[in-house]
């Protein structure tokens, strides 16, 4: 993925997905900040980002402490929203579209439908469609991403293994994403219609799960014939514009400067970063320097000035080690 290759927004195929995308262009080059309480979403936005994500606890916190996470409680959504000048995205759990509904209903700027909260639905996402608020959702690979857009995500994200400060699976996704992209653009019809066909089992949970050779032709989303149209529609855009159709980001392990520059450099549209900022030994200065280093990825002097102004980084893990892996959620 290409950062010259930018988003078409006046080619879009639903009534509200201009609106929808345009909000989620609004983002592109910035950083979008985890944020538990009023006090730090107001040192996301004194430090430059352009977004912060409410939720009552960093995903670090949620992988150490177990359990269903959900998501969070209104009043703190709320509170959020009332304090900051900025957007504020929310977490639905996968499937959860009466979460969805509550956060859109909470004045929510948008949805994130997230694997780092425990997934709500074996089967199928959320239809995004059927909302007035964009979405953004998590991909590590193409078919992933292209199965989210045809859903009706306006932006999307590179998973990572979100609360470790690892940066590696980020990488690896990054990587995935770009050469089956250029796998698109290579492969001629034929070639893109045996890729459809991989994508399109991503939509066969059901099926595969019953006893009784199930096959069913609907889902949330529409037939499956609407579905394959959808789906063939969206990787066709991916290989005219050599990218994810939606504005892409990063997220995922990101806990430093360099981390945050290595994924912009990746290609990457901005980061998502949580758990890096407010597990590091001194959140303000490390939220100013990681949306330094972002702005000026390019410039690698001023990214070891955003390197220097950090004291310790979050500690990280080791992927290996992880019991549950979050970035294989989602289907």
């Amino acid at each position: 993925m290409s950062m010259t290759q930018r988003v078409n927004l006046e080619n879009m195929r639903h009534g509200t997905e201009l609106l929808k995308r345009g909000f989620a262009k609004m983002q592109e080059g910035g950083v979008i900040m985890d944020v538990v309480n009023a006090e730090e979403a107001q040192i996301a936005e004194d430090a430059g980002a352009v977004s912060v994500m409410a939720l009552e606890r960093v995903p670090a916190d949620i992988r150490s402490s177990g359990g269903v996470a959900r998501m969070s409680h209104p009043d703190m959504i709320k509170e959020i929203i009332e304090t900051t000048s900025i957007p504020v995205m929310a977490k639905a759990r996968i499937g959860h579209d009466e979460e969805a509904r509550v956060l859109e209903a909470l004045g929510a700027d948008m949805i994130d439908e997230s694997e780092v909260l425990t997934p709500a639905d074996p089967f199928f996402h959320i239809a995004k469609n059927n909302f007035t608020v964009p979405f953004v959702c998590g991909c590590t690979n193409l078919g992933e991403a292209v199965r989210r857009v045809a859903e009706g995500a306006a932006m999307m994200r590179t998973k990572g293994e979100a609360g470790t400060g690892n940066v590696v699976s980020a990488v690896q996704h990054a990587r995935l994403v770009a050469n089956e992209i250029e796998l698109a653009q290579s492969s001629g019809e034929e070639g893109r219609t045996e890729m459809v066909d991989v994508i399109m089992q991503g939509f066969q949970r059901v099926n595969r799960a019953s006893s009784f050779n199930l096959d069913s032709n609907t889902t949330p989303f529409g037939t499956m014939e609407e579905v394959r149209a959808e789906v063939t529609s969206v990787l066709e855009d991916v290989a005219r514009l050599g990218r994810i159709p939606v504005v892409t980001f990063s997220a995922g392990g990101i806990s430093t400067p360099a981390d945050a520059a290595l994924m912009m450099k990746h290609g990457m549209d901005g980061i998502f970063v949580g758990s890096g900022i407010f597990k590091s030994s001194d959140p303000v200065q490390t939220a100013e320097a990681i949306v330094l280093a972002t702005h000026h990825f390019e410039d690698p002097s001023v990214v070891a000035e955003a390197s220097a102004m950090i004291g310790e980084p979050m500690p990280g893990l080791e992927i290996e080690t992880l019991d549950v892996r979050l970035e294989e959620r989602g289907w």
